[in-house]
C-alpha cells in the first residue's frame, strides 16, 4: 500500500459514514478511526531506508463551536500534520531548517518532513505569509490535524 491509497481512504472516510479502516498486508497494518476529533493511527514493521514524498497539509474543518482558540485571530493561519508521523524541521541533521520563525512562505514552500511508515514526507504550507512560530520541536512525535505552525496571513 502506497501514501496514495492511504490518502484516498481518508478522503474517503472523510466524505463517507466509515469511521473506523483497518487493513493489514505483507508486514505492516493500517488503521484509521475517527470519532469526536478525526485521528489517525499508523503501525508498520521496520522497512527498508525511506524514499521522499510529497504531501499537501489539508485544512482541517472544525465545527465552530469547537474551533481552536488560537485560531481567533483572523490574520493567523495554522499548518496543521496532515498525518501521523514523526516531525523534522530539515531534511537531515546536517542541513539547515525548512523554515525559521520569521521566515516568509507561499504555497509551495516546504515548511518540515513528516516521517510516516519509513515514508519522508515534504509538507507544504499550503498557506502564504510569515512564520510566527513553530509549535514542535525536531524529531517530535505528531498526529493527524496536529498544529506545525503559526502563520501571519499575507494582506
Amino acid at each position: 500500500m502506497d501514501l496514495e491509497q492511504i490518502k484516498l481512504i481518508i478522503e474517503l472516510m472523510k466524505t463517507s459514514d466509515l469511521t473506523e479502516f483497518e487493513i493489514e498486508e505483507e508486514g505492516f497494518k493500517l488503521r484509521i478511526s475517527r470519532g469526536k476529533e478525526e485521528h489517525t493511527t499508523v503501525v508498520t514493521a521496520p522497512g527498508s531506508a525511506p524514499p521522499f514524498a510529497s504531501v499537501v497539509a489539508a485544512p482541517i474543518v472544525q465545527p465552530e463551536s469547537e474551533q481552536d482558540p488560537d485560531q481567533e485571530d483572523a490574520s493567523v493561519e495554522i499548518i496543521k500534520s496532515p498525518m501521523v508521523g514523526t516531525f523534522y524541521r530539515a531534511s537531515s541533521p546536517e542541513n539547515p531548517p525548512f523554515v525559521d520563525k520569521g521566515a516568509v512562505v507561499d504555497e509551495d514552500t516546504i515548511v518540515c518532513i513528516i516521517e510516516a511508515m519509513k515514508v519522508m514526507n515534504e509538507i507544504q504550507a499550503e498557506t502564504s505569509g510569515e512564520i510566527i512560530e513553530i509549535l514542535l520541536e525536531n524529531g517530535q512525535s505528531v498526529e493527524f490535524g496536529q498544529p506545525l505552525f503559526k502563520v501571519s496571513a499575507s494582506a
